[in-house]
């Protein structure tokens, strides 16, 4: 094991003492969303899902046949690029003509990269579309971590604090956080204009607010995310969405697909090291694609 997967596992590892940051399992307890360093969440898909009822998220263009990596691999089916669809009712104008620049880009049989796959940050509530390799937790009393293992994307929830008065726009936003019995509220302002809502590119302003509430179910096997949305810059009305996840763990909720290096499928925990300097794609023609983010000098 790296220096640094052991200094992750050390640190996760931590949130399984006693004490202070040990949390009980009753229902009216806040959730222990890593009882030991192996314990990951994995997404089930890299699309926000709609909510039972009322405004959500825009979704896959109907008339456009949707293929992920998987497909591809069980297949043999042709990958296609994700296009939005610009009927959904809670874009702006403005918004929905940015999206048709993208859709139509795509289809005239240019590539259309997410920013992750350029090793950039998603932004908030994209953070909830990383999908196959696993998220990790980090909890304490004064802030939380979600870590994305694929390559070290790291939120910071801080706990029991209000907002700043004027923070700065990041990638990951400023969240802060609470528990509400057996749920964590995590609310986030202040996203970089430059991330997007979703592997549509969905834009968004400077307005974007999101209060995300996760619970696990099924006793603790599985975790629903339910995202509320709001920016009057962007968007005609306040819009929700979900996301679920599986748990893995070994001898507990072991993952049941074989191990892939192709897919990026991972071994349940604990976190491994990983980076990511993959798929330079303005070399694939993609307009206005960010190049991937570089160090002059090191941190240590």
């Amino acid at each position: 094991m790296s220096k640094m997967s052991s200094l992750i596992a050390v640190m996760l590892g931590a949130i399984s003492l006693t004490g202070d940051f040990a949390f009980a399992a009753a229902a009216d307890s806040p959730p222990d969303f890593a009882p030991n360093p192996s314990v990951g969440w994995v997404s089930a898909g890299v699309r926000l899902l709609p909510p039972p009822s009322g405004p959500g998220p825009v979704v896959a263009d109907p008339a456009r046949r949707v293929t992920s990596n998987n497909d591809v691999r069980a297949s043999g089916a042709q990958a296609l690029f994700p296009i939005g669809d610009l009927s959904a009712p809670i874009l702006q104008p403005w918004a929905r003509e940015q999206m048709r620049q993208r859709n139509e880009r795509i289809l005239a049989g240019k590539p259309g990269f997410s920013q992750q796959a350029s090793c950039w940050p998603v932004g908030v509530p994209a953070f909830l579309t990383y999908a196959v390799q696993p998220v990790y937790f980090v909890q304490s009393p004064k802030e939380l971590l979600m870590i994305w293992q694929a390559d070290h994307q790291i939120r910071h929830v801080y706990m029991n604090v209000p907002h700043s008065p004027n923070p700065k726009p990041s990638w990951f936003g400023e969240s802060v956080g609470h528990y509400e019995g057996d749920t964590l509220v995590v609310d986030t302002i202040a996203n970089d204009t430059r991330t997007f809502i979703d592997q549509f590119d969905t834009p968004h302003t400077d307005r974007l607010h999101t209060i995300e509430r996760f619970h696990m179910t099924n006793d603790g096997k599985t975790m629903e995310v339910n995202v509320h949305v709001e920016d009057p810059g962007a968007f005609t009305t306040p819009w929700n969405a979900m996301q679920r996840y599986k748990r893995v763990e070994p001898g507990v909720a072991d993952v049941t697909d074989p191990f892939n290096p192709l897919s990026s499928t991972s071994r349940a925990g604990p976190i491994l090291e990983a980076s990511c300097a993959e798929n330079p794609n303005s070399l694939f023609g993609a307009e206005g694609a960010l190049p991937i983010p570089q160090t002059e000098k090191p941190d240590f």
